[in-house]
């Protein structure tokens, strides 16, 4: 069974793999820095197993970030560890981190490209999890520029604030219909802001949110429908994939991780693909009306259109970005 993990699991998780899969980078910052790097003569930890090295500890009983955080507190914020043929290594220290995208970023700038990477995200279109390279690069500017800039961003200040005045007369009508108590109603705020920081990024990315409240039923079966598969993508980036490490043992899929991702990139794809024929559909019915601007799907139609970058066509890299721009509401 997939796990399910809220926001603040999955700051961790990311943290994690950046960590844990950096091990291919090492020999590159030995060659640059010299043998006598400080970085590479991390202690490594026991424990390890002739072949497989540390992978025994990796299993199925919890996550890959939780694992290292159990190790970390045992052999310190910094420490290596072998993963099959892999040197890995792992840092739990925020000094440490800063100074490896700071200092050594060009050996660090990079991002493995692991199961969930190749399945999950059209082949590691989605420009977080891509390699560093042309296509990083070109995204990264594409997003600075297009989708995150403070013009921008203050474009759909309004889309902010009419949720939270959505979400904030929900809670009073709440109050209302249990008669106004005057000691208030018990409201679970965990959900209450879950469901605002959704509705806004969805907004922000597609024009609308999945569920307001008064939809039909259709509408709140496919929020939850969206919901359910967007937690299981994001709880398997956090799983240990036996081919990351062992790639020729990659057809034995032991614990059945890389089938579940295929599953959960089937359900998604739909999901996405039908947000983008919508926008298609009426851009094509409006033809002279003014370009949309008010959402990033319809910035990357009008910016990208039938554009090509590094072998990815336009609809791959708009249903890619949306993906991962959704994922922070998750």
């Amino acid at each position: 069974m997939v796990m399910v993990m809220d926001v603040f699991q999955l700051q961790t998780l990311v943290s994690g793999i950046l960590a844990l899969l950096v091990g291919a980078l090492l020999y590159k910052l030995k060659k640059t820095h010299g043998p006598n790097a400080k970085i590479c003569t991390a202690p490594q930890a026991g424990g390890a197993w002739p072949i497989v090295g540390h992978l025994h500890l990796f299993g199925a009983h919890q996550l890959t970030h939780k694992t290292l955080g159990t190790m970390a507190d045992k052999h310190g914020p910094i420490f290596t560890i072998k993963l099959g043929s892999y040197k890995v290594l792992v840092l739990s220290s925020w000094e440490m981190a800063e100074e490896c995208f700071t200092v050594h970023d060009k050996a660090f700038s990079t991002r493995p490209c692991v199961a969930a990477s190749k399945l999950m995200t059209y082949n590691s279109a989605m420009f977080g999890f891509a390699p560093h390279g042309p296509y990083w690069r070109e995204m990264r500017k594409f997003a600075t520029i297009e989708l995150l800039s403070n013009q921008r961003l203050e474009l759909l200040k309004d889309i902010r604030t009419s949720e939270l005045e959505a979400a904030t007369t929900k809670a009073y009508k709440l109050w209302s219909r249990e008669g106004c108590p005057k000691g208030g109603v018990l409201v679970d705020m965990k959900q209450w802001f879950g469901d605002l920081t959704h509705n806004i990024v969805l907004r922000m990315v597609r024009g609308k949110p999945y569920y307001d409240g008064a939809s039909d039923d259709y509408a709140e079966g496919e929020a939850r429908r969206y919901k359910k598969v967007m937690r299981e993508c994001v709880s398997l980036f956090g799983v240990f994939v036996l081919s990351d490490a062992i790639p020729f043992l990659g057809w034995l899929d032991i614990n059945g991780y890389e089938k579940a991702m295929k599953r959960t990139a089937s359900e998604l794809d739909p999901l996405v693909e039908g947000w983008l024929e919508e926008h298609k559909r009426k851009r094509a019915f409006n033809m002279d009306a003014k370009e949309e601007q008010d959402n990033f799907m319809d910035v990357m139609l009008n910016v990208l259109k039938d554009a090509e970058i590094s072998g990815y066509d336009s609809d791959t890299i708009i249903k890619a970005t949306c993906l991962v721009s959704t994922c922070s509401a998750i």
